[in-house]
């Protein structure tokens, strides 16, 4: 049975073009995004969050109940949301039972080392295509490790990924991979 896909989930390291993909399926198909970095800035600009932009790992645990409710809201009301963010566990389908995880299309975006190393340059020139990052120093070797890490927990928890290795892929290409025609 073919359910109704209502969330589209779209995570990877960052600079891996998450921000981007979901601006172009906004557009293309006419489903509101959300940034989980919107949700971290207000709640660290606020005072409401205790952590800081780098703390990764303390982000995710803080972050990520708040967007699986979120995501468990807009199904139960079968609203459509595109939701993207480096702040989503690789174990994320454990969090729903299959009530909810029949209604999700989620993947990781993930750059290779080969690809990080020579496409860097062009890495730098669209690190702020879709958003303007105040300070944002790439760090080769961190770019490089964050992928590497994605890639072995997308395998170990069987989470669908893209792995991008020589070119990166047109959008139409990740549309087709991504959604098909289900939306």
């Amino acid at each position: 049975m073919n359910e109704e896909i209502n969330v589209l989930l779209i995570t990877g390291a960052s600079h891996t073009g998450k921000t981007n993909f979901s601006c172009h399926l906004m557009n293309k198909l006419f489903i509101p995004y959300f940034s989980m970095d919107w949700l971290k800035m207000g709640l660290i600009r606020s005072g409401v969050c205790p952590y800081t932009v780098s703390e990764d790992e303390r982000l995710t645990e803080y972050l990520w109940p708040v967007v699986r409710n979120i995501m468990m809201t807009g199904i139960e009301n079968r609203q459509k949301l595109i939701i993207e963010g480096c702040y989503v566990p690789s174990s994320w389908r454990n969090d729903f039972d299959s009530r909810y995880l029949s209604h999700i299309r989620g993947i990781t975006l993930i750059m290779s080392e080969k690809y990080i190393r020579t496409h860097e340059g062009q890495i730098r020139d669209f690190a702020s295509c879709s958003e303007k990052r105040i300070c944002d120093d790439i760090n080769t070797d961190r770019l490089i490790e964050d992928n590497l890490r994605l890639l072995e927990e997308a395998e170990r928890f069987s989470a669908p990924y893209l792995l991008i290795n020589d070119e990166y892929p047109s959008l139409a290409y990740m549309d087709q991979i991504f959604c098909g025609d289900s939306m």
